[in-house]
């Protein structure tokens, strides 16, 4: 059960719960990374992605706000007030006036620290599950709007697809092309990298640059989405990251060179990494070099993966 509606009104009732919202993991398909802004962040153009590879949170009614989890990093991630997850639902109690009352469960797919935005994607995730459970009413819009001070990445894992990112990333334009899937291959690493510190070495690396790095267009790649032929993305595919991921994790030189070898038609860092992701023609190609990269050990697993699936939703 998710919304209940009143026979005279046109606002959502809370909801008696429990409350199921899945929610999927992102992709750079461009990540053109500009000079720090006076904010303190980059300036970024990128193409988001969401790929199907989820979460799922479920909001219940109670007393107080308590999180619990299971799967990928049980024990490690933190369920205290410095999990964005408890960070989306006192933002979303405050924006509403609310108290923020809720008993939280995660089922966690995504790697933590992996370039694929699970914390983000969990806040999303969180904002409408709590919506839904507490009757806000807030539009999808209103709720990036929230999710924006939580993560650059929020927004667009609300609403999911194919976009175009700017400002920091908080700034999300869908993609306008043709329905089209694409096949993908997911190798994840053991342990994570810390964002920061990879665009710590973004700098480090640009620090003996004469003038202010320009940023990167998306166009080539917006065009090779429009063309719908893999090798033609392939070509496309750009990471400002990778060089600053490859240069504190060089293991991950490997992996690339492994997907190459297994036949994928490109692989690039996901992101910040260390996750790497590989563009394969189809599902069966894609099966056929997630087995290749699971036999040759160089990576934690190999998972197929398809895109562009939708933000987070209720189930």
């Amino acid at each position: 059960m998710t919304e209940a509606w009143g026979p005279d009104d046109d606002k959502p009732r809370p909801s008696a719960g429990p409350v199921k919202v899945r929610v999927p993991a992102k992709i750079n398909l461009h990540l053109g990374v500009g000079p720090v802004r006076p904010d303190g962040f980059h300036e970024l153009n990128t193409v988001y992605h969401a790929i199907s590879l989820f979460d799922e949170l479920t909001a219940r009614r109670g007393d107080t706000l308590a999180l619990t989890m299971e799967g990928e990093g049980a024990g490690e991630l933190a369920l205290d007030e410095s999990n964005l997850i408890i960070r989306a639902a006192r933002a979303l109690a405050h924006a509403a006036r609310v108290p923020a009352h809720a008993r939280l469960h995660l089922r966690k797919s995504i790697p933590l620290a992996g370039g694929l935005a699970g914390g983000s994607a969990d806040a999303a995730a969180t904002l409408l599950a709590c919506d839904l459970l507490w009757g806000t009413g807030f539009t999808k819009d209103e709720l990036a709007e929230i999710g924006a001070e939580l993560g650059s990445d929020v927004p667009f894992l609300l609403h999911g697809g194919t976009a175009l990112g700017t400002g920091h990333g908080e700034v999300v334009n869908p993609v306008l092309a043709r329905p089209t899937t694409w096949h993908w291959v997911v190798a994840i690493a053991d342990g994570g990298l810390s964002t920061p510190a990879v665009y710590r070495e973004l700098d480090r690396l640009r620090g003996s640059a004469a003038s202010p790095p320009a940023l990167d267009s998306p166009d080539a790649l917006m065009a090779a989405l429009r063309q719908r032929r893999p090798e033609v993305l392939g070509a496309a595919l750009a990471n400002d990251l990778q060089a600053a991921a490859l240069s504190l994790r060089p293991a991950l030189a490997d992996v690339l060179k492994a997907g190459e070898q297994a036949g994928a038609v490109a692989g690039i860092v996901s992101g910040s990494g260390p996750t790497c992701v590989f563009l394969a023609t189809d599902g069966g190609h894609a099966q056929h070099v997630a087995a290749e990269l699971a036999a040759s050990g160089v990576c934690r697993a190999a998972v197929p993966a398809r895109g562009p699936m939708p933000g987070a939703r209720a189930t």
